[in-house]
């Protein structure tokens, strides 16, 4: 191991650049494996959870871990880029010991983990050494009660199976993560622990990731979450994502959700409900850039602006008269982004219409929705019904997720390298190679 770093905070490797011996980037830190023991023995780091594209975790052995140091980490030797799976004996440093409650002790008071520091050994090991600790609780306030680092032999609890759990640290180290990274970490999480997370993101948060994460999960946390809540968080889904869990659920789970819903709110997802998974009607979302004819160029650009539409729904402005919710008044047509980048601000945007571009049908079927979409080499179209009001919106995104296997979120890209009897490639340049063993979970 070079540089002169001996301790390190694990929470502090959480999204660091890993490189290999010539600088390239291999991927981002996520967590960190160690075999948990109790105080009086020695716990080992044993690995890191490295995330490679696309969105894949695998493990890193700490014995190929070659700097530490700066920001940054440099591996080197034959990584394996099978997806990771915890074995029975391992434990998610990050993931399951952060805002662990644990006893110091002599003195039997009950803190809460911030943090795990691990240290070098002669041997060049990688050992827990420290515990970073909060008394008096934990909650969302990182600062809330007085905090300090003691030894590991120090704290009861950390090898304790059955524990008492929350999550606010271990959120504030992934706090920069996009949604859909984050639903990565939570599919790789236990039930319990899943549950425990899940439950300590607001709402807003909580409903973006369950959008990124695949049903079986969705229908689980949603299971977890009080009645109250759950219809909260459905509340804060897009309508079409919102609309697919719940279709998922019992026509009993789903009244019930529905009727702990603001009227307001529910009232889409009723109708997005009533068509069919594999029409226009299922694929649609009832949330789009709608404005009257009377609007201008400007204002179009403004609302297209928006950071979270997606690129699909900034696409295309579609222009109806009032009411500008859907169901609307008589869809007019469509104005196209690129159109609108060429005209004047003042403009008046029913002069940029193209009125020739046609609408779907609810009822129009998935095989005729993508065709039409290659054909016109469009990301999204309008749905009308049949008064010629929009009722929603269809995108590429939606149709894709639809033709896609159900499970493709969370499926691996198999790769395979040349490799020797034990599963390695040859490497006598000191970059890093794959391979993808034959068996086994891929720890090695």
């Amino acid at each position: 191991m070079s540089g002169p770093t001996t301790r390190v905070f694990v929470s502090h490797l959480a999204g660091l650049a890993v490189f290999d011996p010539n600088g390239d980037q291999v991927g981002r830190v996520r967590d960190a494996v160690a075999n948990v023991r109790p105080r009086t023995e020695t716990t080992r780091v044993i690995g890191l959870v490295v995330e490679v594209q696309p969105r894949r975790r695998i493990f890193v052995p700490m014995s190929r871990v070659t700097s530490l140091d700066r920001g940054q980490i440099i591996t080197t030797g034959v990584v394996n880029l099978r997806r990771f799976e915890p074995r029975p004996d391992e434990t998610l440093v990050i993931a399951e010991l952060l805002d662990r409650k644990v006893t110091l002790v002599g003195s039997g008071e009950e803190v809460t983990v911030i943090d795990i520091a691990m240290e070098q050994t002669r041997g060049r090991d990688w050992t827990v050494a420290k515990v970073h600790v909060r008394k008096g609780g934990g909650g969302r306030l990182r600062r809330r009660g007085e905090t300090l680092t003691v030894n590991w032999d120090a704290v009861d609890g950390l090898a304790a199976g059955h524990v008492v759990q929350g999550a606010a640290n271990m959120l504030a180290t992934f706090e920069k993560l996009r949604p859909a990274d984050l639903a990565h970490v939570l599919h790789d999480l236990s039930p319990k622990r899943r549950a425990e997370v899940a439950s300590a993101l607001d709402d807003d948060k909580l409903a973006d990731v369950l959008e990124e994460l695949p049903e079986d999960d969705q229908v689980e946390i949603l299971n977890h979450l009080a009645a109250d809540r759950a219809a909260d968080v459905l509340e804060a889904m897009q309508p079409d994502d919102a609309a697919d869990l719940l279709g998922e659920l019992s026509q009993h789970e789903q009244d019930r959700f529905l009727d702990l819903m603001e009227p307001d709110e529910a009232a889409p997802l009723r109708r997005l409900l009533s068509y069919a998974d594999d029409t226009a009607g299922g694929l649609m979302t009832t949330e789009a850039v709608i404005l009257p004819p009377n609007a201008t160029v400007a204002e179009a650009l403004a609302r297209i602006r928006h950071p979270e539409l997606t690129p699909a729904m900034a696409a295309l402005v579609y222009v109806c008269r009032p009411p500008l919710e859907t169901p609307t008044g008589k869809f007019l047509g469509v104005a196209h982004f690129q159109r609108l980048l060429r005209e004047p601000p003042a403009e008046m945007i029913s002069t940029v219409l193209d009125k020739e571009m046609r609408a779907l049908s609810p009822a129009t079927p998935l095989a005729d929705v993508t065709s039409f979409l290659a054909t016109y080499n469009m990301v999204a179209a309008p749905v009308v019904d049949a008064d010629r009001r929009l009722v929603g919106v269809v995108s590429v995104d939606d149709v894709l997720d639809h033709l896609l296997p159900e499970d493709w979120r969370a499926r691996d890209v198999e790769e395979e390298e040349d490799e020797d009897d034990r599963g390695y490639s040859p490497d006598d340049t000191g970059q890093i190679k794959v391979w993808t063993p034959r068996s086994g979970n891929g720890n090695g």
